[in-house]
């Protein structure tokens, strides 16, 4: 026998993964707009110079497209009133949870180091910085409502008996 998820376990889930997805968003906006430095290409420096912020930038994207194919789903299922998929619901949330994760923590041991490392009296960096430090919250907070989101999938999943 399966546990049917019920209303407000539905409607839950509906609003995390509309939180999640706007926090994602944000985060892609903050990260991809980092730049410091001149007009000129050679002395500008991005976030795409640094391979923990491409790592960071490839988490997001994933979560967006996760967020959104689930977002889908889970009006569907809100609209017909159905259990939707529980499995793909339960693996793919642990998962995408376990992505987002390593993407902030790369994101943030980074920026820490770049602080580290950093005069102080270059306030464009510091800006750079805190940019990305931003981002990279947004980005666990986005881990922590996926996380959440594994919880109320993991009280849905068929009981076999």
């Amino acid at each position: 026998m399966a546990q049917q998820a019920t209303a407000s376990s539905r409607i839950a889930s509906l609003i995390l993964r509309i939180l999640t997805f706007i926090l994602l968003l944000i985060s892609l906006i903050v990260l991809a707009t980092n730049t410091v430095g001149s007009s000129d290409d050679d002395s500008k420096v991005r976030f795409t110079d640094f391979y923990a912020y491409r790592y960071m930038l490839a988490t997001i994207v994933i979560g967006i497209a996760y967020s959104l194919l689930q977002l889908v789903l889970t009006i569907f299922n809100i609209v017909r009133g159905g259990d939707g998929m529980p499995f793909l619901d339960f693996f793919g949330d642990k998962f995408i949870s376990y992505v987002l994760a390593t993407g902030a923590g790369a994101g943030f041991g980074l920026t820490v180091d770049l602080k580290r490392l950093m005069d102080a009296s270059e306030v464009d960096m510091l800006n750079f910085d805190d940019k990305a430090f931003a981002s990279a919250s947004l980005l666990l907070l986005a881990f922590v409502t996926t996380a959440i989101l594994s919880i109320i999938s993991a009280y849905t999943l068929p009981k076999r008996v």
